[in-house]
């Protein structure tokens, strides 16, 4: 028997809100991150939740939230390469 799950819009929201947040943590442990592997891994981890929060934006049909998260993740791009070159 397969049982689907059914997630309510509010759970949607909530989970969208959940990977910012963490997308937040996760650049911000950039800043304290040793060079190499360490700051990689926090940066995919940045990326990783933020693509997870336009998903789920996405998903719940909110086009100005979907431009506002690419547009941050555009941001933490450009600043990763900028601050932390290889």
């Amino acid at each position: 028997m397969v049982v689907k799950e059914t997630i309510t819009a509010a759970e949607l929201l909530e989970r969208l809100r959940f990977f910012e947040a963490e997308a937040e943590k996760a650049y911000g442990r950039m800043y304290d991150a040793r060079p190499g592997s360490d700051l990689a891994a926090c940066y995919s981890d940045a990326k990783e939740a933020l693509h997870e929060a336009i998903g789920f934006a996405r998903r719940l049909g909110l086009s100005r939230e979907t431009k506002r998260l690419e547009k941050r993740l555009a941001e933490i791009k450009t600043i990763f390469r900028r601050q932390f070159p290889a």
